[in-house]
């Protein structure tokens, strides 16, 4: 059995792109955290008010926050990705919903986290629960982090885990928004996480299990 899981919302309320600016403000700058904070707060307000779509402004964040970084290596976004869950995503976990993935993995399913969170971040999460992670790849040149070939996001995401695991369907996926959509129809259990009003109407309309 496969099961697959969607992370941000799904699995955690937290946010990468904090826990990326956490790191810079205790290793790399104070001040430039101060203003990358400052800088967000416009348009994160324009989310807060339903005037900017907040999935993707929060993807278009993601990657901008890449370009924050300073003379990286892989050793050193490792360390960057264990902070941003240590310090922000795991602290805002959904435990009920972890324990349906370590139920399934108990039972002797292989459970996937597929996320377009870059993938050591995704992997560093994945690692706390036992399982494993298909992120969006990152690559590392001259000390700057960029996407290696876009975001794994929306059809994408379905795409990406069917071509990895050289499988046609998943038993059992997880999703929190309309963008996960793609993954839940491709599986013969969806499951909606707390989902937003799209998927919520969605997922009545044909049926499927949703956890609120």
């Amino acid at each position: 059995m496969i099961v697959i899981s969607d992370m941000m919302g799904t699995l955690t309320t937290g946010s990468p792109i904090l826990g990326v600016l956490d790191w810079i403000k205790h290793h790399q700058s104070q001040s430039q955290a101060r203003w990358l904070y400052a800088s967000m707060m416009p348009s994160y307000l324009l989310v807060k008010m339903g005037v900017i779509d907040p999935q993707p402004w929060g993807q278009g964040l993601m990657i901008k926050s890449l370009t924050w970084l300073r003379d990286v290596d892989d050793e050193k976004f490792g360390e960057i990705s264990e902070w941003a869950v240590e310090h922000n995503l795991w602290l805002k976990r959904r435990e009920d919903v972890i324990n349906r993935l370590k139920e399934h993995a108990r039972a002797g399913a292989q459970v996937y986290i597929a996320s377009s969170v870059v993938e050591p971040i995704a992997d560093a999460f994945a690692r706390r629960i036992g399982v494993q992670a298909i992120g969006s790849p990152v690559e590392i040149q001259a000390g700057k982090v960029s996407l290696k070939d876009g975001l794994v996001s929306s059809e994408r995401k379905i795409q990406e885990v069917l071509k990895r695991l050289e499988i046609e369907r998943v038993d059992y996926a997880y999703g929190d928004t309309f963008m996960d959509i793609p993954l839940l129809q491709n599986a013969e259990h969806p499951v909606a996480v707390y989902p937003d009003q799209r998927l919520l109407q969605e997922a009545r309309m044909k049926g499927w299990e949703i956890i609120n």
